[in-house]
């Protein structure tokens, strides 16, 4: 047998290879749903065997499959106006909701068949700007804390900021808080040595989203965990687009500052960030806590109507995409995005291009100094039809800015860990917030104004402009859009 291996191997690892190039070519046909997707990875895995079939082993398959959890709980179902089933809003109380003409019942409506979790009344939600305003926040509240804290991210750097949230949450254990702490396994090497040891040295209960030392017990190389959310107590949440980094807090005379807004919500929201927080726990841990510890805080704080809206690559929906997608569809006078990283999917691009035709006002700000420049080259290369369409797209200077804000007509809005590209909506663990108030959205608008003033105007003519080579660059940047 070793005889005939050892003078038949080649054409032995030529079959092998012939048959895996076949099986997987079969494999992304019938389960890649998207077409550049498919024909992408059929080229990698045809023209570069067996090189491009270990690349789609490591990358291109989604092995997720997470055991299916009711969103909804008891103490959940009773928020929704005593109602049973699904949520549908149909007694919704808030005067905005109540003086349209039918454009947010209709979103709520549409929102409710994409999304199994209820829209729920009674909350406020207080924008935090930059972290020298969010940290402190969340730092008292986690102080604050009488039972439980819970918080995670995708990057938790070992700098004086992290220290400063490890000295609080080592505190809060020795006062017999129950403290949890997720951090996504590639974000948490963004220091070295990393805060995990810090953590378990001050007792605190820490685990990482998907992570391996070893390459082999990695099949989720490209799929990561986004989410930033903090619970305490069940009663006061945080959750936004900042990490813990002293990026968003720089020293005095320090040249990198990353603009970015967080938020705090109060009200039966909170509940639902604790839900999401409490599934990626059970999912990267396997532990399933004592019910008794993650009570919530159900009493209403304000007027607001919100919606916690997790997705990831284990949601055979894109449930997020089509939020975003009815969110453009019932626009009717205003569009306002600010994101850092734009690569729009064309459902998403031809929505915006739809909306501008039909005379909907359509602003998106994004960076001019971006932290990934590929992204931005990217991003360059297919906003000459948004242009010609009638959006108007700015580039925000000096900072990088990484907020991730979107508002419709005055009275709708998102917030979140979301970006405007495929990796948010097709490959990360994201957790965003739709929010129905006219006030919180008219902060939104109002924020994302901020940044149109200091920014300049993208034009035609800048994008003609750009050499052959530039246009040759930023167009191949966008072939890798997927992955970026």
């Amino acid at each position: 047998m070793l005889d005939a291996f050892q003078q038949f191997w080649a054409e032995l690892i030529a079959v092998a290879t012939l048959v895996l190039t076949i099986v997987l070519s079969i494999g992304v046909i019938l389960r890649k749903r998207n077409e550049r997707s498919a024909l992408g990875w059929l080229g990698v895995i045809l023209l570069s065997p067996p090189l491009g079939s270990i690349a789609f082993l490591l990358l291109g398959i989604n092995r997720i499959r997470r055991r299916a959890q009711k969103t909804l709980k008891p103490d959940q179902m009773e928020l929704v106006d005593g109602r049973e089933g699904s949520g549908l809003p149909l007694q919704l109380t808030n005067e905005t909701l109540l003086a349209d003409d039918g454009d947010l019942p209709r979103l709520a409506r549409l929102v409710d068949q994409i999304v199994e979790r209820p829209l729920v009344d009674g909350n406020r939600i207080e924008p935090l700007v930059g972290g020298s305003m969010a940290y402190p926040r969340m730092l008292e509240a986690i102080d604050k804390a009488e039972r439980l804290v819970v918080l995670a991210t995708y990057i938790f750097r070992r700098d004086d900021v992290g220290a400063s949230f490890i000295a609080a949450l080592g505190r809060a254990k020795r006062r017999g808080v129950v403290v949890k702490v997720l951090i996504d396994g590639a974000g948490s090497h963004y220091s070295w040595p990393t805060v995990m040891q810090d953590l378990l040295d001050e007792g605190v209960d820490a685990a990482r989203f998907l992570h391996s030392f070893w390459p082999w017990q990695m099949p989720y190389l490209n799929l990561r965990s986004h989410r930033k959310l903090l619970v305490v107590d069940g009663r006061i949440g945080f959750t936004g687009g900042m990490n813990i980094t002293g990026k968003h807090a720089p020293k005095d005379g320090s040249d990198v500052h990353y603009r970015d807004v967080h938020f705090e919500l109060k009200g039966p929201i909170v509940g639902q960030l604790l839900d999401v927080f409490e599934d990626d726990w059970h999912f990267t841990t396997g532990e399933t806590p004592d019910s008794g510890i993650w009570l919530k805080d159900t009493t209403p704080a304000g007027t607001m109507h919100a919606r916690a809206i997790s997705d990831g690559p284990d949601d055979g929906t894109d449930s997020l995409r089509w939020v975003m997608l009815g969110a453009l569809t019932q626009a009717s006078q205003r569009i306002s995005i600010a994101t850092p990283y734009f690569v729009p999917d064309q459902q998403l691009a031809t929505a915006l291009c739809l909306a501008a035709l039909r005379g909907v006002e359509v602003d998106i700000v994004m960076p001019d100094n971006n932290n990934l420049p590929f992204v931005k080259w990217a991003s360059t290369s297919r906003m000459d039809e948004l242009l010609l369409s009638g959006c108007r797209l700015w580039m925000s200077r000096p900072d990088f800015d990484h907020s991730k804000l979107f508002a419709v007509d005055g009275t709708w809005s998102l917030i979140g860990s979301a970006n405007w590209d495929e990796r948010s909506l097709r490959l990360n663990f994201e957790l965003n917030v739709e929010c129905y108030d006219a006030e919180f959205a008219a902060q939104i608008h109002a924020m994302i104004d901020k940044r149109r003033g200091m920014s300049k105007a993208v034009t035609l003519d800048m994008l003609d402009a750009r050499s052959l080579l530039v246009k040759l660059r930023d167009g191949v940047a966008r072939l890798f859009s997927p992955y970026l």
